[in-house]
This record gives structure tokens, sequence and C-alpha cells, in this order.
């Protein structure tokens, strides 16, 4: 054995080394890329056949493969040059490692860049006419976009929710006052200052006046004046959020000195 891997050019298959038919755990690793595969191979194969698989494994086609052979502890055991030799024939142990010289001129990296692959591309109309796409089984179970009553529904909805959105803010006249009840903020006092439709969002909006300094602007959102007012007392909130009634002005709490 030590005589076979100093002297480099193959190990030599011999008599009391076959394995009959058994299977050994190899790593599997190229000259075209840097990973290494671990699989379990019949030693009953002979190198010729082994080839064929590795071919499946590494990209290099099985005529320009040159193997060489490493032990455990990656010290070379020589090469597996004999395609008619059985693989069980050469001392391959569990752990061992087979390195594929590729002799095809491909480059390194050849077979990792999938870019390099030639894709297949359907036309739409050739997709839009096969039975059994993902699109033709969303068709026929009416899932998704193709589940027109409830988009029919959907919409309705949405319409009906723009109806009463617009009729509330229609009874909102300006200069109002009002309270405002936003979910998940304290009630607030102000007077209305704008309604109607907006460029930041879309639907009906109320602009309002706070009468302490809790809003977010002054009246002007993205460029454009909706409505006058000082810089933290305006907002926009929905019409569904605001009450118009007699609110007094709130106390801020202060008396004029005597």
């Amino acid at each position: 054995m030590k005589a076979a891997a100093a002297a480099g050019p193959g190990v030599g298959p011999g008599p009391g080394l076959v394995l009959g038919a058994g299977s050994v755990s190899l790593a599997v690793s190229s000259s075209l890329n840097a990973f290494r595969t671990h699989k379990r191979y019949s030693t009953a194969l002979t190198i010729a056949e082994f080839k064929c698989k590795l071919e499946l494994v590494v990209g290099s086609p099985a005529s320009c493969m040159d193997l060489e052979l490493y032990g455990a502890r990656e010290e070379p055991l020589g090469r597996l040059d004999c395609d008619e030799a059985l693989l069980g024939s050469y001392p391959v142990t569990d752990g061992c490692r087979v390195h594929v010289i590729d002799r095809s001129g491909a480059r390194i990296g050849e077979y990792e860049d999938v870019s390099q692959v030639e894709k297949y591309e359907m036309a739409e109309s050739d997709y839009e006419k096969r039975p059994e796409s993902l699109r033709s089984f969303l068709r026929q179970q009416r899932w998704g976009r193709y589940d027109t009553e409830a988009a029919q529904r959907r919409a309705a909805e949405q319409e009906q929710r723009r109806a009463q959105e617009a009729a509330l803010a229609a009874a909102l006249p300006l200069g109002t006052r009002c309270q405002v009840r936003v979910p998940g903020q304290p009630c607030k006092r102000a007077t209305i200052m704008y309604v109607g439709q907006t460029d930041f969002k879309p639907g009906y909006w109320v602009g309002v006046r706070y009468d302490e300094p809790l809003g977010k602007h002054d009246g002007s959102v993205g460029g454009r004046r909706y409505f006058e007012c000082q810089p933290k007392y305006g907002a926009f909130v929905k019409p569904q959020s605001v009450t118009p009634g007699d609110f007094p002005e709130e106390d801020d709490g202060l008396e004029d000195e005597l």
C-alpha cells in the first residue's frame, strides 16, 4: 500500500481488497467546484460505472474524469485508473474521499453558474391553455382572483363603506365644534376646519384644530395646505371618529391673576 501511494500513478486493484457487494460511504470533491458531497456507493461497481454515477454529482463527463483516492485523514492513496476494476478492489473505506479531476476543459464553477443554463419559457397564451396548470386549478376552484363572486362582494362592501363615510362627512359643517374619539387615544375637543378627500390617503377625511397642541401639523400635509392653525394643533381623522356638538373649548386650568 505504501509503495502504491508513493508511486502516485495509481493504487492498482489487487487480490484480497475486493469487498464484494457491500457499500462504502465516500466524500466526493471536484476540480470544478469547492463543495463536497457525501454519498454511499456499492463496492461492486466497476470504476467505469462509478464514473457514470459521479457524472450526476459533479457534472463532468465520465469520459473526461481522472479519479484520485484519499484516505479518511486526507492522505493520498493513489488513482482509480482501471475502468474494468471493481471499486471494492481498491482500498476504499468509509470516510475516504474521491477527487474528480475534470479534463473536459470546463471552467472552475461552470457547473455552479445556473445563469448559464438555458431556461424554458412558455408563452402566456400557451400557459393559459394548459388544463393542469396552477392557474387552471385556481380558476376551477374559484379561488383568489378567480373568485368573481367574492370579488363582487368585496367591491360592494367597499362601495357601501365609502357611501357611509361620505354621508357622515356631509353631516359635519365647517366651523362646528366637535369631540374626537380615535381608538387608543384620549378624547379631545376641536373645531372642524376641513371635510373632504385628500391627496395623502383615499376616502373622506376631517381636518380638525384641537383646543390644545395635541395634533401633528399646522393644517398642511405633503406640501398641500388644507386649513390654517398653529403648529401641533392640526390633525386629520376619519368622519366616524368625529361627534359634532356644543362642546366648549377646553379650559387650560389657568386663571387670570387678580
